[in-house]
């Protein structure tokens, strides 16, 4: 076996056990996306946002597999096998490269959503109902207090009709024990608006979850070419081409 196929069997054998760990890398994203949209869902009108993480994890699974597949075929240098490696491979390629385009599409989506939800969640406050239980997770998580910043509450009806006329706990800072809500206690409370909060936050997970997906898609398209490599090589016979030439 020459040094060159050594070569690309080396090369696809290490792609097939990257396949795995870029599983378990797509698996991690995926999941993260997941959570951090349904910890936020409430805010986001758009529930398509969700489609580049369920495909990330669709593709994850389809990795493990094609991995293990690939890394049987390679040893035995099986060409069917590896011609499906390859198919699937390309499968792969174009479901990222989908994926990828998805997160941009839906990442310019995220800022006309994030305002409009978190306004109407802020006026429908009554410290009760599932909009109060959202604005409050969202206030304390991201450390942040009304729409554009605090002073958002003083429009609304449970500012008004508190008789106190304070914001909820959740605009209080954790380090803060005797905070009331007040608004004549500013150190008390977090200043920043929660828009460009989770508008960042969003865009943040968005624009990671895209960049890891193009970089898995940079492996799949050299493991295309060391698959080729392989498969193009001219099978080995027992006899010596027969050149033309003249003959004594």
């Amino acid at each position: 076996m020459d040094c060159g196929v050594i070569t690309s069997k080396t090369v696809l054998i290490l792609i097939s056990l990257i396949f795995w760990a870029a599983a378990a890398g797509l698996s991690y994203v995926g999941g993260y996306v997941i959570s951090s949209y349904k910890n936020f869902d409430h805010f986001l009108e758009d529930k398509y946002t969700m489609v580049p993480a369920v495909i990330i994890l669709a593709v994850a699974a389809v990795m493990f597999i094609i991995g293990l597949i690939g890394l049987c075929s390679t040893i035995r240098e099986s060409r069917f096998g590896l011609g499906i490696f390859l198919f699937v491979i390309l499968l792969i390629f174009a479901a990222e490269v989908a994926a990828f385009v998805l997160g941009l599409v839906f990442r310019g989506k995220v800022k006309p959503n994030v305002k409009k939800s978190v306004t109407q969640g802020i006026d429908n406050y009554d410290g009760k109902n599932p909009d109060s239980r959202a604005v409050d997770f969202l206030q304390e998580q991201l450390q942040c207090c009304g729409v554009t910043n605090y002073s958002d509450w003083e429009s609304t009806l449970w500012f008004n009709s508190t008789g106190n006329q304070t914001v909820p706990q959740s605009c209080c800072r954790q380090d803060q024990r005797n905070c009331t809500g007040r608004l004549d206690e500013p150190q008390k409370l977090y200043t920043q608006g929660c828009e460009q909060k989770l508008e960042t936050l969003l865009e943040q997970v968005l624009t990671y979850a895209s960049l890891v997906i193009l970089g898995f898609a940079i492996v799949k398209f050299f493991g295309m070419l060391s698959i080729c490599v392989i498969m193009c090589r001219k099978k080995e016979t027992g006899y010596q081409p027969l050149y033309s030439g003249t003959f004594a």
